[in-house]
């Protein structure tokens, strides 16, 4: 039988959004409402930090929910996956043959968009991810990222599509031993220009399972999503 964790990027010193995992929604911050709404599958959850004031406030309630701080630097969230199951900083991580990376962005992730990942590793995919519709405010806005696929492989991925594609959501699910392979991948110049770590897979020739979920939730890029999470949930 498998074994699979949760883990949740949640970098402080975000480019576009500094601090953005301690952003207040509903009075609560951000991280810990990602990291509960994991928490609900019942599967092992940490935390992802480069800096202690968010593990301040994933425990700021007196909760004791788990956590990796390691102050490196990485171009992006798979590769803080890749070092917390490596580095031996959280030997328990050592355990679980699947990974299901969840955005530290995601709010308003759902425990069915995590099993359909789970799924898909189940089924033997190395590596998977969930897609959504997209309506026509998502088409114009570059925060919303575009996915293109076939049948159930994702083709291509980026910011600039405005007629055609689906909404890739930011939850990923990965092997054990495909994740060990990701650091040594070779970046592209299309990853560094889309700011997308899901190009690096297909740059190098592998395939990425996709699932279509229902999602109806707001994905927090900057401070201005905040603002629209709260009018969409006060309605």
């Amino acid at each position: 039988m498998t074994s699979t964790a949760i883990l949740i990027p949640a970098r402080y010193g975000s480019t576009r959004y500094p601090g953005k995992p301690l952003a207040m929604l509903d009075g609560v911050p951000m991280i810990r409402k990602v990291y509960d709404a994991c928490a609900a599958t019942d599967m092992h959850v940490y935390a992802l930090t480069d800096d202690f004031r968010v593990v301040e406030a994933l425990n700021a309630d007196g909760g004791q929910r788990s956590f990796v701080l390691d102050p490196m630097d990485y171009d992006n969230g798979t590769e803080r996956c890749a070092a917390a199951v490596t580095n031996g900083i959280e030997p328990h991580l050592l355990n679980f043959d699947h990974i299901i990376n969840v955005q530290g962005d995601m709010p308003d992730v759902t425990e069915d968009m995590i099993y359909a990942i789970m799924t898909l590793l189940e089924k033997g995919a190395p590596i998977a991810t969930v897609y959504t519709d997209l309506n026509d405010k998502q088409r114009l806005n570059k925060n919303t990222v575009k996915m293109i696929k076939g049948t159930d492989n994702a083709q291509w991925f980026g910011r600039g599509f405005t007629d055609y594609g689906f909404h890739h959501l930011g939850i990923y699910g990965y092997t054990r031993q495909a994740l060990n392979f990701y650091p040594i991948l070779k970046q592209t110049r299309e990853e560094h220009i889309e700011k997308l770590e899901q190009l690096r897979w297909l740059k190098n020739g592998w395939q990425i399972k996709v699932s279509h979920v229902q999602y109806n939730g707001v994905e927090i890029n900057t401070p201005e999503d905040v603002t629209e999470w709260h009018k969409k949930n006060s309605q």
